[in-house]
Parts: C-alpha cells; structure tokens; sequence
C-alpha cells in the first residue's frame, strides 16, 4: 500500500513539522549558518540533519498511524538511529519490537501493520512477515536497496560480496542476507582497512583457514571457506561509513586480486561498486570544508548508536576537540558536557569544556538528526554564555 500519497502527506505534515522542524535553523541555513555574538560565534556545517531518506521513513510511520488509527502497529527495531524520534514513534502507540539478535514475531497476526525501518530488514524477516499476511509499511532507504541489487548480482555471478560495514548493525544483517541470493552466495564483512588487509593478504598467499575464519567469527556467510570463496569478489558497504575508507578498501582488494590472478584475468574475479550514500557523503563533505579552517570545537549531535553520526565525530577528533552530544541536556554548564566516548563505547564527563574569553564553535549532525534538537543545542550555547538568540541571528 502506498501511504505517501499527496493526501496523506497533507495529512501528517504539519505533525512531523511540530516534532522536528525549527524555524531557527532554517533560518539560519538560509543566512550562511553563522551566528556572530560578543565572545561567541557558531558555526553550522553546510550539510546536516535529516536526509530525505530519514524523512521519507518518518513521514510513512506517522502516515501508518494516520491511516490505521485503531490497528495494532508493530516496528522492527528502530526507525533510525535517534532516541528522541523513536520515543516519539512510541509515544504514538507504535510498538518497538527488539532487534537484538532474532527479531521475535510471536504474537503478529494479518490484522496488524509491520513497519520496515530505514535500514530494511534481513530477509528471513521479511519472508516470514509475507507468511503471516500483516500489511507492511517498508520505509527501507533506496540508498541501502541498491546495495542490496549490487550483492544480489555477486551471488548470481557466484562472487563473494566483501561488505564494508559493521557486522552488528541493522543495514548490514539484511545487507548480507540478501548476499547469499538463493542460497548461492556468500559474505564476509570488514569493519576497516586494517581487516581488509587481512583479507588481501590471504587472497595473495593464502593462510591458516581456521585462524582466518575464528578471526571474522560472526561476519561470514554460513559455510564460507576462505579458500574457494575469495577467488571471485565483489566489493559492497554499507551505506553509512566513510565514503574514503570503503574506496580504500576496495582499491586494496581489487589490488589482491590483480596480484594473485593477474591484470589479464583480473576481470573474471572482481566486482566493482559505487552505492555509497549521497547524503552520508554530503555530511562528510561540509565538516571536512568546516574543518579547513577549524574552529576551536566542535559539537555533533546525534544518536550515540547512529553510525554515519559517529564517523563525523571520528573525523573532527582527528583535528580538534570534539563532543559528540545526544542533545542539548548534555551540555550541562560552562564546565561539564556529557558527551560519548567513541572508544569506550559509552557516555563520559569533561570539565573545562567551554573555554573562557571569544571562543568559535562548530555544529553538525548526522542524517538521523531531526532539526529541533540541533535548535536546542544552539539555544543552549547561547544560554550558557549570556547570549540572546534573537539578537545573535543574522537579519
């Protein structure tokens, strides 16, 4: 069923635009996304926040519950990566059903109605629901879907898809699900270039199979065998990591296959790809522009299991310090931020943050990152330094 029609957008429209939208923000994207006040400038990157893929999934969640107010609706797992939009989709009446390992069915009957978050859904998931006759409300990302055709091809052309993602991840497990094709294909999945390396090196020399094989437990397809299955490869990802790290892995591997096979045959065993994210790379584009002439910190806001998120902040702590913020309730005084810590996995405290005296501050976001929650930030930045928002703007 299409819920995105003209009518039912209208419907749900001025909804989405009370929950996320800020009229500051968009004003100030409009004026160059700079603040300039005594002691205080802030700077937004030119790209942040909420994709159209992120939106379109919102939209068609909120157009669910407009459509079938009564019914029972079921999500699977998160709809994107944000706590304060999924608290939101619950506080609908919309049921989160846990994604940690098997998502369990139990329960669904063909009255209900499924939502398919952004990420798409691995397809024994999507084959059961289809059993059980509920209606679905797939909002999976076309970005992802083309990734999911590209592996669909390695497995019918009996090519191993060597996916560059992170093995846990949502986008990733239907991502490989669907890499196994009718049962023909096969995955291994790199979370970087020094995994890749491992990979090229055993393409090129071959190696200990059961090393190899405990050193990527629980990122291959079921039967790999590094011995006959990294002949034929193809290279995918997924589509939030870092645009350059996914090149680089592939310029590696298509680098093995050459190595081991040779220029001539080079062809017959390597798959080459471009489905990275548009979006996710316009994000990367606009801080790596921010950060040519950094300021003294940067803020960025998003969810703390958001992965293109968390590749922003990777990228400003290599330049400056960073703080990677769920919202503005983190930045607790001129002293303390809560911020999370990408290493350890977990939210930390810093004292000293705020520097006294003129201080710049960069802001972005992730694409999960609704425009509210970027307004509040800025509005609380300037409380803390005895600034009035209004008066900050450019007219």
């Amino acid at each position: 069923m299409n819920l995105r029609t003209p009518d039912i957008m209208k419907l749900v429209e001025a909804q989405v635009d009370a929950h996320y939208r800020s009229g500051l923000v968009e004003r100030l994207r409009r004026a160059g996304g700079r603040i300039a006040a005594p002691d205080l400038t802030i700077r937004l990157a030119k790209e942040f926040g909420f994709c159209y893929g992120v939106e379109r999934a919102i939209d068609l969640a909120y157009a669910a519950r407009k459509v079938f107010p009564t019914e029972r609706i079921f999500l699977l797992g998160e709809i994107i990566h944000n706590p304060e939009v999924n608290e939101q989709i619950r506080a609908m009446g919309i049921c989160t059903l846990p994604s940690d390992g098997e998502v369990d069915l139990a329960g669904i009957t063909a009255a209900d109605i499924v939502i398919v978050p952004a990420f798409g859904a691995r397809l024994p998931v999507m084959h059961r629901l289809k059993e059980l006759g509920c209606q679905m409300v797939d909002t999976t990302c076309g970005d992802v879907m083309s990734v999911w055709k590209r592996v669909r091809q390695n497995a019918r052309d009996r090519a191993t898809s060597i996916i560059h993602g992170k093995a846990r991840h949502e986008e990733t497990k239907a991502t490989a699900s669907r890499a196994m094709g009718e049962a023909t294909g096969h995955y291994l999945i790199v979370l970087n270039i020094e995994e890749a390396d491992v990979v090229c090196d055993y393409i090129r020399h071959g190696g200990n199979r059961e090393a190899f094989l405990a050193r990527f437990a629980g990122c291959t397809s079921p039967g790999f065998d590094p011995d006959r299955h990294l002949c034929i490869v193809g290279v995918a990802n997924q589509t939030t990591m870092m645009r350059g790290e996914t090149e680089e892995i592939q310029r590696r591997i298509r680098q093995a296959i050459v190595d081991r096979f040779g220029r001539e045959r080079f062809a017959e065993h390597f798959r080459s790809f471009d489905t990275i994210c548009g979006a996710t790379q316009e994000r990367q584009d606009a801080l790596g522009e921010m950060l040519e002439r950094p300021p003294h910190l940067l803020l960025v806001i998003g969810g703390y299991n958001s992965s293109n998120t968390s590749h922003l902040a990777e990228m400003g702590e290599a330049k400056l310090p960073t703080y990677f913020v769920r919202n503005a309730s983190r930045l607790v005084s001129t002293d303390l931020i809560r911020h999370y810590d990408l290493h350890g996995k977990q939210e930390v405290e810093t004292r000293g943050w705020l520097p006294s005296g003129p201080v710049e501050i960069g802001i972005t976001a992730g694409a999960s990152c609704p425009n509210n929650l970027i307004e509040d930030v800025i509005v609380r930045l300037c409380e803390l330094r005895g600034v009035a928002v209004e008066e900050a703007l450019p007219v």
